[in-house]
């Protein structure tokens, strides 16, 4: 098997911001004076390492302009709280939005990063009173964090793992209304490897929380797929060659080709109504 050594900067679509926005999403920039469809999300969206992403096929299949507003590392914060990206989301004919982990959302108990949502800043005076015992300041993203939380105690973490889920579900609604409801929820989902602390992607999400949100949206296009690692589908990718760790736990080019084509099957009519 070979693969593509170079810089991720050798891919198409170079990252761009709109507007006012200080979120990076994937390129290239469109030009929004049409119809188009819309789609926010993380890294998968964002197609990290992958030449062409599910977006850009998608394009082809639909024939209407499609708007990767994919970043990498980005949790649900950072569209709820991007002005700019919502309000291009607004004017598409509809939206795909992805439904991102849980453990990366300010809540309660902890404070995110406003852009990269998997970075921890900060306990709230809630976690510090749960669990007394530690340090916080040794923590740089959540996983890790919710991982030790959930070591030291299981009955404890309980408690952090339903007031993520609710907040998840409260700040989900949020974002669909903004979007008048014209949303399409994309559950990508994948296992992760044994040493990740958490068994499958998008982290500490349910089939309840799924159905929570299905009332207000258009439709849930729930998928199984697979790391690159897991589906063989690493060569084609393009990564340097201190990247192959990373890019192992990608979704690879043809599992991107699923994705757009599962997609282009319940985007079609949408688009027509």
């Amino acid at each position: 098997m070979s693969y593509e050594l170079k810089s991720a900067g050798a891919l198409s679509g170079e990252p761009c911001r709109y507007g006012e926005s200080r979120l990076l999403v994937r390129g290239p920039e469109r030009i929004l004076d049409g119809p188009y469809v819309a789609f926010l999300g993380g890294t998968e969206v964002y197609g990290r390492f992958v030449e062409f992403p599910f977006v850009d096929s998608l394009q082809t299949q639909l024939g209407m302009d499609c708007v990767n507003l994919g970043s990498v590392n980005a949790g649900l914060d950072s569209f709820v709280q991007d002005e700019t990206l919502i309000g291009i989301a607004r004017e598409a004919e509809v939206s795909v939005l992805q439904m991102l982990g849980a453990q990366n959302i300010s809540n309660p108990y902890y404070r995110v990063h406003p852009r990269r949502n998997d970075r921890f800043l900060q306990a709230h005076p809630a976690l510090k009173t749960l669990y007394p015992e530690v340090d916080f300041t040794e923590f740089h993203f959540n996983k890790h964090l919710l991982c030790t939380l959930r070591d030291i105690s299981g009955q404890r973490f309980e408690q952090v793992r339903e007031q993520l889920q609710r907040s998840w579900v409260e700040r989900m609604s949020l974002l669909i209304e903004h979007l008048d409801g014209r949303v399409l929820l994309l559950w990508l989902r994948y296992e992760l490897d044994a040493g990740a602390g958490f068994t499958e992607e998008p982290v500490l999400i349910d089939r309840a929380m799924a159905d929570a949100l299905r009332p207000k949206v258009q439709g849930i296009l729930e998928l199984r797929t697979e790391s690159a690692a897991a589906a063989r589908d690493i060569a084609g990718m393009i990564f340097g060659q201190m990247e192959l760790p990373a890019a192992r736990h990608m979704i690879g080019p043809k599992e991107h080709l699923k994705i757009a084509e599962a997609l282009a099957g319940r985007l079609a009519p949408l688009i027509r109504e």
